[in-house]
This record gives C-alpha cells, structure tokens and sequence, in this order.
C-alpha cells in the first residue's frame, strides 16, 4: 500500500461539537423580513442575535459591564 492509496474521510461533527465550537468563538446572526401587500410596507422585522458562552464575551479577569 503506497501513500497514493490511502483515503481520508473527513470528520463529521455531531451538534454537541458544533454548538461547542459557536459558543466558544460565537456567532451573530442576522436578517430581515417585510410584509407587505400592494406595494405597501405594514411589518418590517430587523434581527440581530449574538449566541456565545459567557466566558468568550468576558475577558478574564473582568467582571460584567456596569
């Protein structure tokens, strides 16, 4: 068996992985929705979340901001 011959299969990450890896960088998500009807706007919805752990958003040493 040569070097040429062997197959790598890349890992697959469970949720638990996944979620440890957003909390622990974070994440923001955002978007937009708008409902309207004949060209009129009635419902704009802006959003903007942060999902991260604690302790990725302290820094150590630091307690929460006042």
């Amino acid at each position: 068996m040569t070097s040429s011959d062997i197959v790598v299969v890349p890992e697959r990450a469970g949720l638990a992985d996944l979620l440890d890896r957003l909390l622990a960088t974070g994440v923001v998500i955002t978007g937009e929705v708008t409902l309207s009807i004949a060209g009129v706007d009635l419902v704009y919805v802006s959003l903007r979340a942060l999902v991260a752990s604690v302790g990725t958003l302290t820094q150590p040493g630091e307690g929460p901001p006042p």
